[in-house]
């Protein structure tokens, strides 16, 4: 190594590279186990929460019902019990699990790049671009019914997000700026939501976009589920190519640099990344906030730091916590439905004031 390379890593308050911990390469058997375990519990998870509710079912109902319409064998439940199975329930459980993955993914990704602890997916003002899109789409009537809520609120999203990187990018494109360009962005388009629903709707209408606003996977078909799932399966890839960049940002640019990463080109890729992954997730179910934030913090307790191994452990937890949320929220006061969002948010805000004081302590 240089000695310019060297006294770089110094500069930025971090041990010789030599000393720096690397990740496993293959995992190990703690992760394995790690990795397999959450697998059972999500599937186990899944067909458990599909039981829940008016309707009287058992897993077993579950698994026949399954297996019929994937042609692995023949179901004898009624149309009924299929059609609350197949085309209510398991739609709405498997969104809410792959939401929570992919938002969990999101945060540890940010809190590495940003090397932020208390960042999250929404810190870029995601979630507010959402909000707007769909606003605009359901309040106004944008595109006469040619556009979906959830066209909008993606395209909403996506607009959020270069908005951030364009004031990032004038002001200097570092991590802090990042952090400042989403606060800023995340204020104006929740202005713009208020101004939108103020102005032009009507009282039935404001609480249908204040309820989704808040987080709902109510009403969600097999085809959210295929586009959110497809997304997420992209940007995980991507993700898990970039786990030892990931690694090394761990400890600062300037030790990044001095391994050979390209510290700009590796931000723009892995934050446009996050941002896709959430404007999907959004677009499909609203804006949930905190999993991304209190999700990476559990998971690194049981893997370390190690992003090939944290990665996949933060993705599974993120969907099995989503999907007990999800069905928390939807009986704690049956009929009445709790928008998801408000649920993660009374779990997350006392896991934020921990995280905040913990922070604290170590600076």
């Amino acid at each position: 190594m240089s000695t310019g390379s060297r006294t770089a890593g110094e500069r930025a308050g971090t041990p010789p590279l030599t000393d720096r911990p690397r990740p496993a390469r293959g995992g190990g058997p703690l992760a394995v186990l790690l990795w397999v375990g959450g697998l059972l519990l999500l599937l186990l998870s899944v067909a458990v929460a599909v039981t829940i509710g008016p309707a009287r079912i058992s897993v077993p109902d579950v698994w026949s019902a399954v297996a019929a319409h994937l042609g692995i064998g023949d179901s004898e439940l009624s149309p009924i019990r299929d059609g609350i199975i197949w085309n209510l329930r398991m739609p709405r459980t498997l969104l809410a699990a792959v939401c929570g993955a992919g938002l969990a993914v999101c945060g540890t990704v940010m809190q590495s790049l940003l090397r932020n602890p208390l960042a999250d997916p929404f810190v870029l003002g995601v979630s507010s671009g959402a909000s707007t899109g769909a606003v605009v789409i359901v309040v106004l009537g944008v595109g006469g019914g040619a556009v979906s809520l959830s066209a909008g609120a993606f395209v909403g999203a996506i607009c959020s997000f270069a908005l951030v990187l364009l004031l990032s990018h004038t002001l200097g494109g570092t991590t802090d700026r990042v952090v400042l360009s989403g606060v800023a962005a995340m204020q104006l388009f929740s202005a713009l939501t208020s101004f939108v629903v103020m102005t032009s709707a009507d009282a039935e209408q404001t609480r249908g976009v204040l309820f989704w606003l808040l987080g709902s996977l109510g009403g969600v078909g097999w085809s959210e589920v295929a586009f959110c799932s497809a997304v997420l399966a992209v940007c995980l890839v991507v993700c898990l190519a970039h786990a030892r960049t990931l690694d090394a940002f761990a400890f600062g640019q300037d030790a990044a640099a001095a391994l050979g990463v390209d510290v700009g080109r590796t931000r723009i890729v892995l934050l446009c990344t996050t941002a896709l992954l959430t404007a999907a997730l959004v677009s499909a179910a609203g804006a949930i906030g905190f999993i991304g934030l209190v999700l990476p913090h559990a998971a690194r307790a049981l893997t370390g730091s190690g992003h090939r191994r944290l990665l996949p452990v933060t993705a599974l937890a993120g969907a099995v916590f989503l999907v007990w949320v999800d069905t928390l929220a939807r009986t704690v006061l049956d009929p009445q439905e709790v928008p998801v969002g408000v649920v993660t948010a009374l779990i997350g805000v006392p896991v934020f004031v921990l995280v905040l004081y913990r922070t604290r302590r170590t600076t």
